[in-house]
């Protein structure tokens, strides 16, 4: 009996060329104006700031022109090139893209956390470089590098956990220092849960907090435009909601689950000719749910549930 051949795996495309390339900026080509305002911009002051003090940290990402070989193509650094020209320089180290699809570079741009920036601040004044240089190199006042050195303080390890990597102000660590452990927990979980990280929503949190879960449990809470009794009043809507959102996280697996053989079982009845003819003709009302129910997305199922 013949053996089939197996399949051989496919050579995965590398992204980028191995190597660096150190070229002339004016032989690169951007692919998109700045806008008028982008000089400045924070961004753009920051940029600058960081190439006086260490140079370039992230390459710009060129591709070879295919019609002109001394030039190259632009697909992602388009500030970090203006700042460079600003800066009188001449040459750039760059990446080599294999790709020209520049589209895809910024749109894949992680931006960095505040808890995540408090950790690389931290760590470099760990390892002995000096507030002042830190600061050059943001373009931070020296206040706001050492506001940001402490940003965790207080904060229990569960919610840096929960927020690690979330777009969370100085101001919602200000409102969880207030609180206690726990409670610090439950508002990280619910500040996720809501996917809202604004100012208002935490300090809506910390008004519906109990006095017993605040750090000073003793001083009677005070926020402004509120009154006592509309804080009672808000205390006990937001034990309501948590306890909501709490029996909802116990069944969502379970309910999402359902309803993904439910979609995909409706799916292969209406793949049947002779059941849509039947639906259409005796039960069309049948048929225009079930056709609902297989265009659901995957969105629309966690905003049902």
């Amino acid at each position: 009996m013949k053996r089939e051949a197996r399949d051989t795996p496919k050579s995965v495309t590398l992204g980028f060329e191995d190597d660096c390339v150190t070229l002339p900026i004016d032989a690169i080509l951007p692919l998109r104006a700045l806008g008028k305002s982008a000089k400045s911009s924070r961004k753009y002051r920051q940029i600058v700031a960081s190439i006086a003090q260490i140079g370039i940290v992230e390459p710009p990402v060129v591709v070879r022109n295919p019609d002109k070989s001394a030039t190259w193509l632009l697909l992602d650094g388009h500030l970090r090139i203006e700042a460079l020209k600003d800066a009188d320089e001449q040459e750039v180290e760059c990446l080599v893209s294999t790709d020209d699809e520049a589209f895809t570079y910024n749109r894949q741009v992680s931006r960095l956390a505040p808890i995540q920036e408090h950790k690389m601040i931290r760590k470099a004044i760990e390892r002995g470089v000096p507030e002042e240089k830190i600061a050059l190199a943001l373009d931070l006042n020296m206040s706001s590098i050492r506001r940001k050195a402490r940003l965790l303080d207080g904060i229990c390890e569960e919610a840096v956990a929960i927020l690690k990597d979330k777009p969370c102000t100085n101001a919602v660590f200000d409102a969880l220092r207030k609180m206690k452990t726990m409670r610090q927990i439950e508002a990280g979980e619910l500040l996720v849960n809501a996917n809202n990280y604004s100012v208002a929503y935490v300090n809506a949190i910390l008004a519906g907090t109990p006095q017993a879960q605040l750090v000073e449990s003793s001083k009677p809470k005070k926020v402004k435009g509120i009154t006592p009794e509309a804080m009672a009043r808000m205390e006990q809507e937001l034990a309501r909601l948590q306890e909501g959102i709490a029996s909802i996280q116990d069944t969502y697996g379970q309910d999402h689950l359902h309803l993904t053989v439910i979609k995909g079982y409706v799916g292969k009845l209406l793949g049947n000719a002779r059941v849509v003819r039947y639906l259409a003709q005796n039960h069309p009302e049948f048929l225009g749910e079930f056709q609902t129910i297989t265009e659901i997305t995957p969105a629309e199922a966690a905003d049902a549930e």
